[in-house]
């Protein structure tokens, strides 16, 4: 896989390079999507690359190394990977792997979630869905 994008996302290749839909093209990706969504999945083990310059890629493993269920600010993976939090913020905006390179784990200070390229409403869902069973606010 080297893109997973959102109806309306923000950031996304032009459509002509996606070349002639298939829909039964990925049936992996598909089938561990569809267990994450049933909650039945915490990580994905579908082949992806992700293409971006170096920065990107480092910020985005970062993204990789959040658990399911738990949250990173993007102070924390500035920190990580020796960037701005604003930079960071630009390049997870940039990922093109959304919920397979879990982006909305990324989250303000103080936990606010903010920005996410497939829109607030799905980050909060996303978030909603990992949180544990039980678990208190982000």
């Amino acid at each position: 896989m080297t893109g997973l994008y959102f109806p309306g996302h923000w950031t996304r290749p032009d459509r002509a390079a996606f070349g002639t839909r298939e829909d039964s093209a990925f049936p992996e990706a598909v089938r561990q999507l569809k267990e994450y969504f049933a909650g039945q999945r915490t990580e994905f083990d579908v082949p992806m690359r992700a293409e971006g310059d170096e920065f990107q890629r480092a910020v985005w493993a970062e993204i990789a190394k959040i658990p399911y269920g738990s949250t990173a600010t993007y102070g924390d993976l500035a920190r990580a990977v020796g960037g701005l939090p604003h930079e960071v913020g630009a390049a997870v905006g940039r990922n093109p792997l959304s919920i397979l390179v879990a982006c909305h784990r990324v989250v303000g200070k103080g936990g606010k979630p903010t920005g996410y390229a497939g829109g607030l409403k799905r980050k909060a869902f996303l978030l909603e869905l990992e949180r544990p069973a039980g678990g208190g606010l982000w």
